[in-house]
């Protein structure tokens, strides 16, 4: 199946996380020199997904690292959870635009390969190493858990930074200079080493903050609620203080609501691993078999969502 192609505006929506960013970059590089002259860069996430069938409806669109969508011209993604429905599934085989790798750590290294074996393209080197470090970033592949919090090189600042973005729209700028500069030259930039330092004070300050927020820690799944403003956030402040435990559950804030998240310990992984991102299926999310999040409608909703979640991670690790 080979989708119709018509020219103008092409609006590339890419998930809002590093892995997301650089896909959303190298393919808005890659298709300016198959003559696309009009690229927009726009990020995308889970809140966004109500009424998919009707997303951009009558517009031209790209999607990577983010769920399938049949009417997208290109699309690129690396998660189990991508098709939201079985329909949504049939629809999909792989063509010269469309491409599904579950396996795939992350998404750049897919569009790369990719628009190597059908266009012959040939990746320059600060392409390469943004998809080295969207490996380790999106699937956790870090040294240590003090890499993960205090890793001071150029992709992991710019991790850094997102947590604490100016605005929503931000990202869509770092997302565009990603396309035609160096990781070190993004790194550099004032409002990235602006953002990074407030998010590095924020790192601090919710590694201090994350011991009260827990609610439980049993049978090597740990649930914390975080859900205050109040309270600052670390993705991996679970692994920090409790080294012991194979999986976290937490509630967290978010622009759009309030969002559960669970992962697995990279550090300290189960023997009999569970599928992370399936279990979030059943409450509007997706993820992959080690991460996963959703976003249930209200604050209720996510704290029962995050207990289930968790009680179900300790029958199987104890099962």
């Amino acid at each position: 199946m080979l989708l119709p192609m018509f020219k103008g505006q092409l609006t590339i929506h890419y998930h809002r996380d590093f892995d997301g960013m650089v896909a959303g970059a190298v393919l808005a590089s890659i298709l300016s020199e198959r003559d696309e002259e009009d690229i927009v860069l726009k990020s995308v996430n889970y809140d966004q997904r109500k009424n998919w069938e009707s997303f951009s409806k009558d517009k031209r669109f790209a999607i990577v690292d983010f769920h399938f969508h049949p009417e997208a011209a290109y699309w690129f993604d690396h998660h189990p959870t991508t098709f939201l429905t079985p329909e949504l599934r049939a629809q999909y085989e792989p063509n010269e635009r469309w491409m599904w790798d579950e396996k795939s750590p992350s998404c750049p290294p897919m569009v790369l390969a990719h628009a190597k074996k059908h266009w012959g393209y040939e990746a320059p080197e600060r392409f390469v190493e943004m998809a080295k470090w969207s490996d380790i970033i999106d699937a956790a592949r870090y040294e240590s858990v003090d890499q993960a919090i205090f890793g001071d090189t150029p992709a992991l600042r710019i991790t850094r930074a997102l947590a604490a973005s100016p605005s929503q729209e931000w990202p869509d700028e770092i997302a565009l200079a990603m396309v035609d500069e160096t990781l070190e030259e993004v790194a550099m930039r004032p409002d990235v080493e602006k953002a990074h330092q407030r998010a590095s004070r924020n790192r601090d300050k919710a590694l201090e903050h994350f011991p009260p927020t827990v609610l439980w820690n049993k049978g090597g799944v740990l649930l914390y609620d975080a859900s205050s403003n109040r309270i600052r956030r670390e993705r991996f402040a679970a692994y920090y203080h409790h080294p012991d435990i194979s999986y976290a559950v937490g509630v967290i804030p978010t622009r759009a609501g309030f969002h559960v998240t669970c992962g697995e310990n990279p550090w300290n992984q189960p023997t009999n691993r569970a599928n992370v991102g399936e279990l979030m299926a059943p409450y509007g999310g997706g993820g992959h078999i080690a991460v996963g999040g959703a976003n249930p409608p209200n604050l209720e909703a996510t704290r029962k969502a995050a207990e289930d979640i968790a009680n179900i991670l300790v029958a199987h690790l104890e099962g």
